[in-house]
């Protein structure tokens, strides 16, 4: 299941995926966390007591080389340069497992607080004016694209701050969409993107209030966002030690000393994403859809190729892929 956080800067997204990837790994369930924040604090959320940096390599910087390795031997993709974010995978294209043993695994994944994890890396100076964060995405969005993940597997994804997830078709790419929110009117102002937003396409949201510190701003949080309001946090001091990097918040075990009402927040949020089977035929459509869009607004026009040409009507999406003659 692939799961993403998103809402307002500073609401505690990034903390949230973390909390909740260190719960998944502490199950014992098969786990990876994605960094894909223009804003890079993922590996240290996960592992606050840690002094040594996050070494893996980013994948944005290596975007190239990661689709030369995706597109296998698919004759429908002729180059790296042919190939565009969005691009879907079709007969020939390489296919992942979770944390399989292949080379763009075993390149760009590390660990950091006993959870592996992947970086999409820092929008840094020699960005400006030269590309935007989107463009590094475009690895996150690749990669998510060629992966078949099975039952009880998770993928978490710190996404990018505010309604900016849409300026692509990644948001389309997740099972489960959990919006943070603090209980105020700017916190929930990025709510209501999201739902018109995602309401267009059938994308499933949640919303997890945050930082609620009492019954009025519980009340708030429900009468503004509704039912879309799955569970909510209390303030914690528990991760206030964390973001101190106090040693009490690091460690395997540090989880048991989170407040029992956050801990029951994170074992909402996992029965939420487990009770919604992956829909691979819906997924693969709307992979399809917004490749065919990106091709007609721009890619066309700038890789001088039809890429419509791309998508494949025979390739059937899912594990059923993954026993395919041509598969990788």
């Amino acid at each position: 299941m692939r799961i993403a956080f998103v809402g307002k800067g500073g609401s505690g997204k990034t903390t949230l995926s973390a909390l909740f990837s260190r719960h998944l790994a502490r199950s014992g369930a098969p786990v990876l966390a994605i960094d894909g924040d223009i804003n890079q604090h993922l590996a240290e959320a996960l592992a606050p007591e840690d002094e040594q940096p996050f070494t893996a390599p980013p994948l944005g910087p290596h975007l190239t080389e990661i689709k030369d390795y995706l597109r296998g031997t698919n004759p429908r993709i002729t180059s790296s340069e042919a190939m565009i974010k969005t691009t879907p995978p079709g007969r020939g294209s390489r296919l992942l497992r979770l944390l399989g043993d292949d080379e763009l695994h075993t390149r760009h994944v590390g660990r950091a607080g006993g959870v592996p994890l992947m970086v999409t890396g820092e929008f840094d100076e020699s960005d400006l004016g030269v590309a935007c964060y989107h463009s590094k995405l475009g690895a996150v969005e690749l990669y998510l694209g060629h992966l078949v993940d099975g039952p009880g597997e998770y993928v978490v994804v710190d996404m990018t701050a505010g309604a900016d997830a849409f300026a692509s078709g990644l948001f389309t790419r997740f099972d489960m969409t959990f919006l943070v929110a603090e209980p105020t009117r700017k916190g929930v102002s990025v709510y209501r993107q999201y739902r018109d937003h995602a309401e267009q396409f059938g994308i499933r949201i949640a919303v997890v209030g945050n930082k609620v510190t009492c019954e009025d701003d519980l009340l708030f949080l429900k009468e503004e966002v509704g039912d879309d309001l799955l569970t909510h946090l209390v303030h914690s001091s528990w991760v206030r030690a964390a973001e101190q990097g106090r040693a009490e918040a690091g460690g395997p075990d540090a989880l048991d000393s989170l407040e029992p009402h956050n801990r029951h927040a994170l074992n909402v949020l996992r029965e939420a994403v487990d009770a919604h089977p992956r829909d691979w035929d819906r997924l693969h459509r709307h992979a399809v859809e917004f490749h065919l869009r990106n091709a007609r607004s721009w890619a066309d026009a700038r890789t001088g190729r039809n890429l419509a040409e791309q998508v494949d009507p025979e390739f059937v999406p899912g594990p059923a892929a993954l026993n395919s003659p041509t598969a990788h």
